[in-house]
């Protein structure tokens, strides 16, 4: 699986393979880490050199305290990576607007309703692929003109979620 991490705006490529080996940037790394205690205590071994972390969750990411320093650590695997490229590749025109799966899922909660107004960027649908909830964001502001699922639904990737029409004032 892949994962793009970003520390103090520098991309990180990290690659880990089935067999558990690991590339950074292309790179083959030695790396174990090991959770000490739940409270978020890690024991790194890198490369031949022992670290321990402090690793507070983030929305995004995580927190991470290697000895007196601290980094914000966004981070991305593959799954979300596509889910973002899909909804970048989505026009947001001003006519009716199809909201769809980027992937196959399970409906697990929807967030908005026919004939409510919803800024760019609003929660529309929780969508559970692969045991991860994934947010299924307003690609612009809008009226919900139909909605095509239901909680406890399954849906394929492109599915239709619901329609989002032009905002209020707008023909």
């Amino acid at each position: 699986m892949k994962y793009l991490a970003q520390i103090d705006g520098i991309t990180f490529e990290i690659d880990i393979a089935p067999d558990g080996s690991m590339t950074l940037d292309g790179e083959p790394v030695e790396a174990d880490l090991l959770q000490v205690d739940p409270l978020g205590l890690y024991s790194l071994l890198m490369n031949h050199k022992s670290y321990e972390l402090v690793v507070e969750e983030q929305p995004r990411g995580y927190r991470v305290t290697v000895g007196a320093q601290t980094f914000d650590v966004d981070v991305a695997d593959e799954r979300q990576l596509r889910m973002e490229s899909a909804r970048a590749n989505v026009s947001a025109g001003d006519g009716d607007l199809p909201i769809t799966a980027p992937i196959p899922g399970l409906v697990v909660k929807v967030l908005a309703e026919e004939g409510q107004a919803v800024e760019v960027d609003a929660p529309l649908v929780i969508l559970e692929a692969m045991k991860m909830e994934n947010e299924i964001r307003a690609p612009r502001a809008g009226v919900v003109k139909h909605i095509a699922i239901e909680v406890g639904q399954s849906v394929e990737g492109n599915a239709v979620l619901m329609v989002l029409g032009a905002e209020r004032g707008e023909s």
